[in-house]
C-alpha cells in the first residue's frame, strides 16, 4: 500500500497578485502538464500563458481574473498535491472560503510592487479562521522591482505584522517570480541575498499527521440509508470525519442515543478491514435502529469523545450575500449532512479588514464581512467545536427562499440543551401566582395527559377525536394535539429525521404538561415510535406530578396497511417513500402501557369508554 501523503494547498491574496500564474508554474516545472494542455495555452511565439492553465471559465480568460475555484493536481517523487486556485477579487471571497475549507497549507501571494492589501489581510484571516496550520507567503513579481532585497524586506515586515495580528502565525516568506520561475521549483540566481527554501522545498518539508485516528473520536455523519434487498439489513453510508471504525465496534446514534454494534463494514477496498477518517464507509448494525440522513454515529466506548447536542452555538461567520445579515434573521443551517433552521440571536463583533481589529456590537454583517454571532437552531445539532473537528464544527447558511448559500461559519462553542430547556443563566423560571390545587378546585377539573401511540393508520387519531368529543360533551375541558396538525405550527420547522422526530416529541411533551397543569385533559396522538421519546414525554409530566396515561393502539400492521387512508404503506412498499414506521423504520412497542387497544373490528364507543374509565381512576 502506498505511503505517499496528499497535501492540499490553497492560494490566497488580492486580485492580480499572480495566483493562477504561480499554479501554472508549479505544474509546468514539475512536469505535471499533459502536452496538449501546454500547447493550448502557448502562443505563436512559443510563450505559454501559465495563468490560463487554471482559469477554465470563458469569463475568467476574457476578464483575466479568477472567478471560480479551480483544482489542479501534481506530484513529485515524495508526495502528491491538490492545488486550489481561488479568486482574489473581493466579489468572490466566498469561493476563496470554499477552496480553503479543507486545505493543509495556504500560499499567501503579495505583489512586490503593491505590498499587503486589504484583500490580502482578509484572505489571511479566513485561512487562519479555517484552521490552516501552515502558512507560506510569496512576494511575487520580485523581478518587476529588479529583485530588490530592500523592497522584499519591506513587504516581509508588512506580512509579519499581519501574522502577529492574527495570533502569531508561523510564517515563511519567499521572494518569487512566478512568471519566470524564480524560487518556485528551482532556486534563483537573481536573489543571492535569499538563503531560504524554494516554494517547492517548503511544501515538500511539511509533515502531516492523520487527525483523530483514535477510535474514541469516531464521527460518521449518515448520508444515505439503504436496504439492498428485503432480506438484508439496512446499510448506513457516510464519510468518517474522525476516528476509526471496524466490525465489533459499539456505536451510538445521535441525537436519538440509540446503541448498537457494527456487524459489517465496506470501504470498497477488499484488503481494508478498518475504516479510517476521511474514508467513506457503509456499515450494517446488529439492530434495525431508527437512523436517518443527518444523524451521527459516535463511539459507545467508555473513553469516547462525545460531541455536544447543541441548540445554541457561538460561531464565526463569513457573509457572502448582497443583503446584510442582522439579528433576528432566519436561515437554513447545513452542518455535515444535517439541515435545520437557525435564528440569529446576536451579532457580537465584526472584523475590520484594514486593521484586523474586532468592531464590537455591529448592526449587520455586509457582503464579505467576517463576524462572530450566536445562532439558535430549531432542532438539535450533533456538534463539535471547529478546533476539535473541522468537518463536524463547520456549517453553511442557506437562504430559504432562493436556496442560495449566503454564508459559511465555524463553531467556536456549542451549548447543550439543558434538561430544564434553558441554555442561558439570565433566563429564570417564573412560577404562577395561582397554586395548581387552587386552580383545579376553582374550575372543578383536574388535568392529565393521555398519550396515544401506534403505527400509522392504527386508528389513534380516530380514537383520540372520539375521546375528546366525549369529554367535552360531558362538560370537561379537553384538547387534542394531533401529530399532523402540530407539523403546521409548533413543529413546522422540523423534518422527519430521527433527530427532528425526537425534538417533535419533546415539544409536544412540554405542551401536554402545560395544558395538564392548567387543568385541561391533553390528548396527544402521535406515532412516537421510540420508547426513549415516549419516556421523555412521560418524565416531563411525572416531574410535575401530573397524571400521564400511555395508550398503545396496537392494531396489527397488516390491518393498518389494508386501511392505508393516505396511501403511505403502498408508496413505502413501492419504494417511493422512505422511513415509514412499520415498513422500513422500526416501531418499539410499549413494554408496559397503561392501556392496550386494537381497533380492528372494534366498536369505537367501547374503546372510548375504556379510556375514560382509566382516566377517571387516575385523577
Amino acid at each position: 500500500m502506498s505511503t505517499r501523503q496528499l497535501l492540499r494547498i490553497t492560494t490566497a491574496g488580492s486580485v492580480d497578485d499572480g495566483k493562477s500564474t504561480l499554479i501554472g508554474r508549479l505544474l509546468h516545472d514539475t512536469d505535471s502538464l499533459p502536452l496538449d494542455h501546454l500547447e493550448a495555452v502557448t502562443d505563436s511565439e512559443g510563450v505559454a500563458d501559465l495563468a490560463a492553465l487554471s482559469d477554465g471559465l470563458r469569463a475568467e480568460r476574457e476578464q483575466g481574473i479568477t472567478i471560480d475555484v479551480a483544482y489542479r493536481f501534481f506530484s513529485t517523487a515524495t508526495r502528491s498535491y491538490i492545488l486550489a486556485d481561488t479568486p482574489g477579487h473581493e466579489r468572490y471571497t466566498r469561493n476563496m472560503f470554499t477552496g480553503a475549507s479543507n486545505a493543509h497549507v495556504a500560499i499567501l501571494l503579495v505583489d512586490a510592487r503593491a505590498g499587503v492589501l486589504r484583500q490580502t489581510r482578509r484572505h489571511a484571516r479566513i485561512a487562519k479562521l479555517l484552521g490552516i496550520k501552515h502558512f507560506v507567503a510569496t512576494v511575487n513579481k520580485i523581478d518587476l522591482v529588479d529583485f530588490d532585497k530592500d523592497r522584499f524586506a519591506e513587504v516581509e515586515r508588512e506580512l509579519r505584522q499581519v501574522a502577529d495580528r492574527l495570533g502569531g502565525l508561523d510564517l515563511t516568506v519567499i521572494p518569487i517570480a512566478a512568471k519566470l520561475g524564480d524560487n518556485v521549483v528551482h532556486r534563483s540566481d537573481n536573489t543571492p541575498w535569499y538563503d531560504g527554501p524554494t516554494l517547492l522545498e517548503y511544501l515538500e518539508g511539511i509533515e502531516l499527521t492523520a487527525p483523530h485516528a483514535d477510535p474514541a473520536n469516531l464521527r460518521l455523519a449518515v448520508q444515505w440509508v439503504s436496504r439492498p434487498t428485503a432480506e438484508q439489513r439496512r446499510r448506513y453510508t457516510g464519510r468518517l470525519s474522525a476516528g476509526t471504525l471496524q466490525v465489533g465496534d459499539p456505536v451510538v446514534s445521535l441525537p436519538a442515543g440509540t446503541r448498537s454494534v457494527v456487524t459489517a463494514l465496506d470501504t470498497l477496498d477488499e484488503g481494508r478491514s478498518v475504516g479510517v477518517a476521511p474514508l467513506s464507509v457503509s456499515i450494517e448494525l446488529a439492530d434495525d435502529i431508527d437512523v436517518g440522513r443527518g444523524d451521527v454515529f459516535v463511539s459507545a466506548s467508555e473513553d469516547a469523545v462525545v460531541p455536544v447536542l447543541a441548540r445554541e452555538i457561538d460561531a464565526t461567520v463569513c457573509w457572502f450575500f448582497d443583503n446584510p445579515l442582522r439579528a433576528g434573521d432566519r436561515l437554513a443551517l447545513k452542518q455535515g449532512t444535517r439541515t435545520v433552521r437557525a435564528t440569529v440571536q446576536e451579532l457580537h463583533t465584526k472584523l475590520d479588514p484594514e486593521t484586523l481589529d474586532e468592531v464590537e456590537s455591529p448592526v449587520e454583517l455586509a457582503l464579505n464581512d467576517i463576524g462572530s454571532v450566536t445562532l439558535r437552531t430549531s432542532s438539535v445539532l450533533v456538534a463539535d467545536n471547529y478546533a476539535d473537528n473541522r468537518d463536524n464544527g463547520a456549517f453553511i447558511l442557506i437562504d430559504e427562499v432562493s436556496n442560495d448559500t449566503v454564508g459559511a461559519g465555524i463553531i467556536l462553542q456549542a451549548r447543550e440543551l439543558k434538561p430544564s430547556g434553558h441554555n442561558r443563566s439570565d433566563i429564570k423560571w417564573h412560577p404562577s401566582s395561582l397554586d395548581r390545587e387552587y386552580r383545579w378546585n376553582s374550575t372543578g377539573q383536574r388535568g392529565a395527559t393521555i398519550w396515544f401511540t401506534g403505527l400509522p393508520a392504527s386508528g389513534k387519531s380516530t380514537l383520540a377525536v372520539a375521546v375528546e368529543r366525549a369529554l367535552v360533551e360531558s362538560g370537561q375541558v379537553a384538547y387534542l394535539l394531533d401529530g399532523d396538525n402540530l407539523r403546521h405550527g409548533l413543529s413546522d420547522d422540523l423534518g422527519f429525521s430521527a433527530g427532528d422526530r425526537t425534538e417533535n416529541i419533546r415539544r409536544v411533551g412540554h405542551l401536554t404538561r402545560l395544558l395538564a397543569d392548567a387543568g385541561v385533559v391533553a390528548l396527544a396522538s402521535l406515532v412516537s415510535p421510540l420508547k426513549s421519546d415516549r419516556e421523555t414525554a412521560r418524565a416531563l409530566n411525572d416531574a410535575a406530578k401530573l397524571p400521564f396515561i400511555e395508550v398503545h393502539v396496537a392494531t396489527p400492521v397488516e390491518e393498518c396497511a389494508r386501511r392505508d387512508p393516505k396511501g403511505l404503506y403502498a408508496r413505502a412498499r413501492a419504494g417511493e417513500l422512505k422511513g415509514l414506521t412499520g415498513v422500513d423504520a422500526p416501531y418499539e412497542a410499549p413494554e408496559n402501557p397503561d392501556l392496550v387497544l386494537d381497533t380492528t373490528g372494534a366498536v369505537i364507543d367501547d374503546l372510548v369508554q375504556q379510556v375514560i374509565d382509566l382516566l377517571n381512576t387516575r385523577r
